[in-house]
């Protein structure tokens, strides 16, 4: 049932991901990301695990990002603020800058990585729980025409604290965002060890880069 909602709304998604983006000068985002630093570090590696590490994301997934967050429509005390005063332009500078790091590879907890593949790669059709890598892909590299963001080697800490915040039902308020409703949708399903456990397989996941 999940999955085929999943294939419903794809024509939706890729209708998003092609909304107008102004061409991303990485240089000049360079030079704007020295405010980001703080939090996700200058090449875009967060060193603290509750927040994320931006190297080698989809340019276009952070660009609508930010978008969010500077319009209210995704709420964070701290990043509402920093971006606040960025223009459609500067966006899309940061998005370029950040898309072109490199991540660095993470490893994962090898007491989780049983039940994390298992939710990662099967999920648990019975409790309406579909396999991450449907969307995200087997290597967890996502699919930037339909808006599912990289999450391979993205920090098992701040998975987690997203996956407990669609659990408890947290959406983005954009009407748009249907992303967030799926997900939404499937963590809320997901226990906590098991929300645990595919955060750290996750970590662990080496997407091409």
């Amino acid at each position: 049932m999940q999955l085929n909602m999943i294939k419903l709304i794809m024509p939706a998604l890729l209708l998003i991901s092609g909304n107008l983006m102004a061409a991303g000068d990485a240089e000049k985002g360079q030079a704007l990301s020295a405010t980001c630093a703080a939090c996700h570090g200058m090449d875009g590696n967060s060193i603290n695990p509750i927040w994320p590490s931006l190297a080698g994301q989809h340019e276009v997934y952070l660009d609508r990002q930010i978008k969010l967050f500077r319009d209210g429509e995704r709420e964070n005390a701290l990043m509402t603020p920093m971006v606040a005063g960025l223009s459609d332009q500067d966006a899309a500078d940061l998005a370029a800058y950040f898309s072109a790091q490199k991540l660095k590879m993470q490893a994962a907890n090898p007491e989780q990585v049983e039940l994390g593949k298992k939710i990662y790669q099967g999920g648990d059709q019975q409790r309406n729980i579909p396999a991450c890598m449907a969307c995200h892909g087997p290597t967890g590299k996502g699919n930037p025409l339909s808006g599912y963001p990289v999450v391979a080697n993205q920090h098992a800490a701040y998975t987690a604290i997203q996956l407990r915040a669609y659990k408890a039902g947290f959406t983005v308020k954009n009407k748009d965002d249907v992303n967030g409703q799926v997900m939404a949708d499937v963590a809320r399903y997901m226990t906590e060890e098991e929300i645990d456990a595919v955060s750290s397989y996750i970590q662990g996941l080496k997407a091409a880069q």
